[in-house]
């Protein structure tokens, strides 16, 4: 009997970020001093009020399966949340609480793709967006920018982009890898294209909206000609440190959610009841409870940012939100360093990863090919010594001549 997988599956890519973390999780186990900075994951507890919700829902006997589209209560919480957060007027039966954001965008792509459809990717871009266009058998389109201009597209570069089987573009703001934030202005320009091409529909994921340090949050929805065209991705993942909880949610257009709550239905039914207790208290929470983890965060961003400063080839720009640097790295490209080769960005990681025992993740993965990513989720006696670490073996000096 032949082991003959799915085309579909045999296409699919392994997560960068996961299989990164995987390695050195087994470089670990193997008695290597490693420093992952490679997953994005918080690494606070999640809130004592937020846990207490949890605690009160298992004594009051929450263990039935869940409505597929989430609890009418936590739909109501979301609503508020979108008018409070966002000024985004959405009633319940556009909202659907999935198994985190990720499932969220999946039903999405699911009941809005069909092969051939094109997606445009503004890069860098999250590593699983171009994975799930792929398993709707559509084509990604990537749209590139550089550190120069911040990670960020322009109107001009968008409207090159656009054909006949365009159907979706997905926005991430603040960004994952980059860290940058789209202003209301850039947005309203970007807006100004799309308003040319009515069959485009715009995913909106704003996972890290609460981690940003001082931009105002907009929401692409809030451009009243695009509402119609947006579906406003959220989770609890990131700002409350919730990652292993599995809440995301979508605000969308009420024919999309009932694709999307159709789609659920026959892949994982509702949502944890749990944790979707818990995250009626979460969302509607005012986002000043969770200051002291962004200020943290701050606090890291500066500090990662001032000792990569020091490591020459290391080009940097300020990211603006999320918990990530992005450094264009392509000074190394070339070079030789302890021995090694150093070709492109997946080198130098992996460079990273055996001589310095610091996990990071390659900017291909997120359609960036002359940056790394770093995480500074992890504690600021870490970050000094993977910082360290990476500058002790770069050698910089003696190297780039």
């Amino acid at each position: 009997m032949s082991n003959e997988l799915s085309n579909r599956i045999k296409s699919l890519p392994v997560s960068q970020t996961l299989a990164m973390a995987a390695k050195a999780r087994e470089l670990k186990n193997a008695g290597k001093d490693i420093i992952s900075l490679s997953l994005g994951e918080p690494d606070f507890n999640t809130p004592d009020f937020i846990k207490n919700a949890a605690i009160e829902a298992i004594n009051q006997d929450y263990n039935s399966y869940t409505p597929v589209d989430g609890y009418a209560e936590l739909k109501d919480a979301i609503c508020a949340k979108f008018k409070r957060d966002n000024n985004l007027e959405y009633t319940p039966s556009q909202i659907v609480v999935s198994t985190g954001a990720k499932q969220s965008i999946a039903n999405i792509a699911q009941v809005l793709l069909n092969p051939g459809d094109e997606v445009i990717l503004p890069a860098p871009y999250w590593v699983s967006y171009s994975a799930i266009a792929t398993l709707c058998e559509a084509k990604f389109v990537e749209i590139p920018s550089s550190i120069d201009n911040d990670f960020k597209i322009t109107p001009e570069q968008l409207e090159a982009a656009i054909t006949p089987k365009t159907k979706m573009i997905f926005f991430n703001s603040p960004n994952n890898p980059s860290g940058s934030i789209y202003s209301e202005e850039e947005y309203r320009a970007l807006a100004a294209v799309l308003e040319k091409h009515p069959q485009i529909y715009i995913l909106s994921d704003e996972i890290y909206e609460h981690i940003n340090y001082g931009s105002k949050l907009f929401s692409f929805a809030a451009i009243e000609s695009m509402f119609d065209r947006t579906i406003t991705v959220n989770g609890l993942a990131k700002a409350f440190a919730m990652t292993g909880w599995r809440i995301g949610y979508i605000g969308a257009p009420e024919w999309i959610a009932k694709a999307c709550t159709k789609m659920q239905g026959q892949i994982t039914s509702g949502t944890n009841c749990i944790a979707q207790r818990a995250a009626i208290t979460a969302v509607s929470a005012d986002p000043s409870e969770i200051k002291y983890m962004v200020e943290e965060f701050k606090n890291r961003r500066d500090l990662v940012l001032q000792l990569l400063g020091e490591i020459e080839g290391f080009k940097l720009n300020v990211p603006e939100g999320a918990f990530y640097v992005f450094p264009d790295i392509s000074a190394f490209f070339g070079k030789t360093l302890k021995g090694k080769e150093i070709k492109n960005a997946n080198d130098f990681s992996m460079f990273l990863l055996e001589e310095a025992n610091v996990a990071t993740v390659t900017g291909d993965a997120f359609g960036a090919p002359d940056c790394i990513r770093m995480s500074y989720a992890a504690s600021e006696l870490q970050l000094r010594e993977a910082i360290k670490r990476i500058k002790e073996v770069c050698k910089l000096t003696s190297e780039l001549v």
